[in-house]
């Protein structure tokens, strides 16, 4: 007995609505999230930005650690969401 229906009908707002996952990033406003990613692009202020150290441990080949990969990520987040969102709302 051959079933008849097909995925697509199983699974429709998986396949129909592709941009469901992502409606959270279209609920943040813009302008917080410009603030979000300058903040944590410069933060802390003094004596040097995080990610400013962080390149210069990449130039020289120090950025091993863990902890000092999770912190690029972490400062990077929010530019990161901001790219997406301007993306997608291009």
């Amino acid at each position: 007995m051959r079933l008849e229906t097909g995925f697509y009908e199983l699974a429709p707002a998986v396949f129909t609505d592709y941009k469901a996952p992502m409606e959270w990033l279209d609920k943040i406003p813009t302008g917080l999230l410009i603030a979000a990613a300058i903040l944590m692009a410069l933060a802390p202020f003094s004596p040097e930005p995080h990610l400013v150290e962080k390149y210069r441990m990449f130039m020289a080949g120090n950025l091993r650690k863990p902890l000092d990969i999770f912190d690029v990520f972490w400062h990077l987040l929010p530019s990161a969401l901001l790219a997406l969102k301007l993306f997608r709302s291009a």
